[in-house]
Parts: C-alpha cells; structure tokens; sequence
C-alpha cells in the first residue's frame, strides 16, 4: 500500500467520518471477529481493534487488525502502553505496519485491577504521548527512538485518545495539545453524554486552534439499560452520564431503544459542532445495532 488509508483520506479531504469498534474474542477461534467484519463492512470508515480492552485477556489486537483486513476493513488498531514496553511497540509496529496496518491508536490502557488478572504487573514504560513521539520517530525519520536506521519506515496514521469530561477541564486541554505536538494526527474522544460540558472543552479547544491541527472525533455510546448507565458511572474512569440521561433510560418502556434514541440525538448535536470531524461509535458487545445507527443518523453511504 503505497499512498494514504482510507480513514486518512477520508478527514484530509474534510470528510464527516464515522469509526466504531470491533472487539476481539476471548478465543483462539477468528470465527466470531471474522463474522463481525462480515456483518458491519460499509458501516464504517475504519473500525478500532481493541487491545486487551477492560484489562481482560483477548486475542491481539495485531491479529484481529490482520483478520479485520481480509474481510476488507480498515483497522485502527489500538496499543497499550500498560502492556509493552518500548522494545515491544516498535517491533509490533514494524510486524503490524508489514501487513498493512496503517491507523495506531495509542493509549494507556485500562489498569490491570479492573481485569481479570488484577495481580499482573503493568508495564508503563512510556506513556501514550512518549508512544506517539517514538512511533512519529519511526515513521517520519526512519529511525528508532534510540536513532538506529530502519531498513523500511513504517507508514502511519496515529491517534490517540482525549477526555472532555476529567476535572480539571484547563488540564484535559493541556494534554490534547500535548499529544497533538508529539504527532497525534487524530483523536477520538471518551463516550459524549453531557453535551454542555463536551461544547465548553471544545470552546476552549477552538480557542487555543487545536481543531485545526488534529481531526476529531468524537466518541457516542448506546446505551441498553439504566443499570449499564450506572455501572459505566462507577466503574469506568472518566465517564460523565448526567442524571437526567440515566433518568430516561430508567423511565423508558424500552430502554434499548431510548438508549438509541439519545444516541442518535447526540451524533445530530456533534454534526453541527465546529472542530468535530467525525463520530465514533463504541457498540461495547452490541455491534449488531451499528447498521442502524449509522443508517437513522443519516451517515450512509460512506463516502469512497
């Protein structure tokens, strides 16, 4: 693959885009991603792997990418630095890039406590924005982060991921600038519930111009139920779902379809929002509801 991927294509050109996730099985079995792929290709411009999401052991990310590939998907395939140390990412770049994967997603990664091996040692030795500087290095220098030559450079579109809704806000717009500046080309955003709160940090964006030197996107998240909402309050770090949103789903005869509902009120918000330049949507174990999604909130066909 010798020019651009279709995700970056797609945001140069100024494209709407529209990114989701695929989550590898806890298996040595590809059936259940390659099925996904299958069902969910045209829905989106480009689908994250995810790495070991939730602390839980699943098959790699690498792998799921490479299968996402086959059935014609564009992988974002995501890296944590809880998992690998600096040697490791810039060998699974090198591996990764050779099979034509092109978008990274660097991020931390969700502590090991709340997995299934809570007693596992994390590893940390970089940070997602030292991850983003070092694999820039490989991409654009043709070097390791130690300075050795590449026989080849490695063709990458990185991104990484920001929160809106982590106190202090001022801090939350320092790291973005931050990630920006180690090579970030674009990001996607912690699951938008509180849109007063996601405009205010974009105003502040807007203000320091950062929109207009990284593409982002801005992450929705359908809910199934009120106590999905509740447990997304007190167990995922730096979820924001304002009472009166986790009222709705209470009240609703249907909370599964309330849950779209608001979803689909979200993305119509984030559409009309200067600096936004797409939406990505996280199913978490719901993929099937993608197709409606992206088909109600008036996102089809995505553009070649």
């Amino acid at each position: 693959m010798s020019g651009p991927g279709h995700l970056e294509s797609l945001l140069r050109r100024g494209e709407f885009v529209v990114t989701s996730e695929i989550g590898p099985p806890r298996s040595a079995d590809a059936s259940d991603i390659i099925a996904k792929a299958k069902a969910l290709k045209g829905y989106a411009d480009a689908f994250n792997v995810t790495d070991n999401q939730a602390a839980m052991v699943r098959m790699s990310s690498m792998a799921g990418s490479i299968f996402c590939l086959q059935e014609g998907l564009e992988p974002v395939m995501q890296m944590t630095c809880r998992d690998r140390n600096r040697l490791a990412m810039q060998s699974d770049m090198l591996g990764a890039a050779a099979l034509g994967v092109r978008n990274i997603l660097c991020i931390s990664g969700d502590h090991q406590r709340f997995g299934d091996h809570p007693d596992a040692k994390n590893v940390y030795d970089v940070d997602s924005s030292q991850q983003l500087m070092m694999l820039r290095r490989m991409r654009d220098e043709g070097t390791v982060w130690t300075g050795a030559p590449l026989g080849v450079a490695p063709k990458l579109f990185l991104g990484a991921a920001a929160n809106p809704f982590a106190d202090p806000m001022e801090l939350q717009v320092i790291r973005l600038a931050n990630k920006v500046a180690a090579g970030a080309d674009f990001i996607q955003t912690q699951a938008i519930f509180d849109l007063e709160r996601f405009e205010t940090w974009m105003g502040m964006v807007r203000d320091e111009g950062i929109h207009k030197k990284v593409h982002i996107i801005a992450g929705v998240l359908p809910l199934r139920s009120a106590r999905a909402a509740r447990y997304m309050i007190e167990k995922v770090p730096g979820m924001l779902i304002p009472d009166a949103v986790v009222e709705r789903m209470e009240s609703a005869e249907d909370p599964k379809e309330e849950g779209l509902q608001i979803c689909l009120e979200t993305i119509e918000l984030l559409k009309r929002t200067e600096g936004v330049q797409g939406v990505h949507i996280m199913p978490v174990g719901w993929e099937s509801v993608l197709p409606r999604i992206v088909e109600e909130a008036g996102l089809l066909p995505r553009p070649l």
